[in-house]
C-alpha cells in the first residue's frame, strides 16, 4: 500500500492500469487551448436535476487540484444523435472516453457505472458534470459506485474548464458534423491514449499519463 494525502492506492492494481495506458508512448507537443469554449453542441438537453449536489459543496482538495481522483465529465456530440462521454481528471488532465449508445439517462448512467469499475476507487472519487438531462439518474450512479456526483451551476461550462478544453482537442478527432456512433470502445481508448501521451504546456511539458503515474509512484 502507498498513501496519497489520505487516499490509499493498491500498487499492483495501479501498475496494471498505468501499464495498459502507458505502453509504447508517442508524444506530441501542442499548446493548450487558451480559453474554455463550449464544444459539446447541446441544445435542449439541459433541465432541472433533482437532488443535484452543487459544485460549491465539493471538498477544498478538488478546488485546488491538490490530489488526483476528481474528474470533469460531459457528453461530446456528433451528428445523427451520436455521442461519447468525456472524463478529464483535474489534477493531471488525464482523459477517458466512454462509448455511449444513446443519450437517455438510463443508457448514460449504465455506461458510466460500468466504466467506473475499471479504475481503483482512489483514482475516481468524484465527477463534476453540467446539468444535462443525461445525468438525471445520478443517484443510481452514486448508489452503485459510492461515488458522489457534483453539478456545475446553470450555464457555467467554465466550471469544468479542463474538460471543456479537452473537448476542444477531441474535435481534432471528431469534427463537428461527424457521426461518431461507429467508434468502438477500443478505438476510443486509443484516441484517449494519444491525448494522454501528448506533452502539455499546463503540465510543464509533461504528459497527463506521466503526471497520473507520478501521483501514485512518487509516494511509494
Amino acid at each position: 500500500m502507498t498513501l496519497i494525502t489520505g487516499c490509499r492506492i493498491h500498487q499492483v492494481h495501479s501498475f496494471r492500469f498505468f501499464y495498459r495506458w502507458g505502453k509504447d508512448a508517442q508524444q506530441w507537443s501542442i499548446p493548450d487551448l487558451a480559453s474554455a469554449r463550449h464544444h459539446t453542441q447541446k441544445t435542449d438537453n439541459h433541465g432541472k436535476i433533482i437532488d443535484a449536489v452543487s459544485i460549491s459543496e465539493r471538498p477544498a482538495v478538488v478546488e485546488d487540484r491538490a490530489v488526483p481522483g476528481h474528474w470533469g465529465g460531459d457528453l461530446l456530440f456528433g451528428s445523427g444523435n451520436s455521442q461519447i462521454a468525456t472524463l478529464v481528471e483535474r489534477h493531471t488532465r488525464y482523459v477517458m472516453l466512454v462509448k455511449i449508445a444513446r443519450k437517455d439517462t438510463q443508457t448514460v448512467i449504465d455506461a458510466l457505472i460500468k466504466h467506473a469499475g475499471k479504475l481503483p476507487q482512489e483514482l475516481y472519487q468524484s465527477p463534476t458534470w453540467d446539468r444535462g438531462k443525461e445525468l438525471a439518474d445520478h443517484k443510481r450512479f452514486t448508489l452503485a459506485t459510492d461515488i458522489q456526483v457534483y453539478f456545475c451551476d446553470p450555464r457555467s461550462p467554465w466550471q469544468r474548464g479542463s474538460n471543456e478544453n479537452t473537448n476542444g482537442l477531441l474535435r481534432q478527432y471528431f469534427p463537428k458534423g461527424m457521426d461518431i456512433s461507429g467508434y468502438s470502445q477500443a478505438q476510443l481508448n486509443a484516441i484517449a491514449r494519444q491525448l494522454n501521451e501528448r506533452l502539455r504546456k499546463t503540465l510543464n511539458y509533461e504528459t497527463p499519463a506521466q503526471r497520473l503515474y507520478q501521483s501514485v509512484a512518487s509516494t511509494g
